[in-house]
């Protein structure tokens, strides 16, 4: 069975890409992009991804919201399409200074992150996860809820603390923003391939970052990979739309759902 590559985390409806979704789209497919899963950052933008997958159905949605207003506001939607759903995400926890400059702020973001955790064990529906200056504390949560699939996206932690996402079943993607230097390649060297996706987080974390990133650019993390643990970018591609598919499994038997 031949493969595509799976863009595991992307912003397809982000404002960026509202003048030229045409070329964006074109340039995607020929650059050998299958599927893209679909995340946004607010509830206001569900309306949008559902539009565009009407329009382009290899699109998968997505929905992330990390304080209560959001949760409360996502929570009728994530039941009203839970037939159509592929995972809930992107969720997660962001402790830098400026998201999180009080213990009250870490507070009510993890509060909210295990309400959203539990929703996707109701729904048995995996999660799309971020966990920027979090990444153990995100793991640990996420074992302690009894989440067993999970995607650990532009994931940068420890390798020590990746390691311990491994033992738990957890995927993590990495950008072809790793390529702009070799801070994480010890990282992706010590996760095992059978754990790794790619993923673009387009119209962010290019190689370039003051040029826009898109999905057509996977290529670029993918032979990064391929690189670091001195394998064909075929095997890469292959292994991670495998992993991608065992993580995501409506998006091989259902092609046409979406996900919040």
């Amino acid at each position: 069975m031949e493969y595509g590559f799976v863009d595991c985390h992307c912003h397809i409806s982000a404002r960026e890409f509202e003048k030229d979704l045409e070329d964006v789209i074109q340039r995607t497919k020929e650059a050998g992009v299958e599927t893209l899963v679909a995340v946004t950052e607010e509830v206001g933008e569900f309306d949008r991804v559902l539009q565009l997958q009407d329009c382009y159905p290899d699109l998968e949605g997505g929905q992330r919201s990390v304080n209560p207003q959001d949760l409360d506001a996502a929570l009728p939607l994530f039941y009203k399409h839970r037939e159509r759903l592929v995972a809930i995400g992107e969720i997660g926890l962001d402790f830098t200074p400026w998201c999180a400059p009080s213990h009250q702020d870490r507070e009510d973001q993890m509060s909210v992150f295990i309400k959203q955790l539990s929703v996707a064990k109701e729904l048995q529906l995996p999660v799309n996860v971020h966990s920027r200056s979090a990444a153990q504390v995100t793991i640990e949560t996420m074992r302690e809820q009894g989440i067993s699939r999970a995607l650990l996206h532009n994931f940068a932690g420890k390798p020590s603390v990746a390691l311990e996402g491994v033992k738990a079943g957890f995927f993590f993607s990495f950008p072809p923003a790793v390529c702009r230097n070799h801070q994480r390649d010890k990282l992706i060297k010590q996760i095992p391939l059978e754990h790794i996706c790619l993923e673009t987080d387009s119209p962010a974390l290019g190689l370039d970052k003051h040029e826009r990133n898109e999905p057509c650019n996977i290529a670029l993390c993918c032979r990064h990979i391929a690189d670091v643990k001195g394998l064909s970018t075929q095997t890469v591609q292959i292994v991670t739309a495998q992993n991608a598919l065992r993580l995501f499994p409506k998006v091989q038997t259902h092609m046409q759902h979406i996900s919040l």
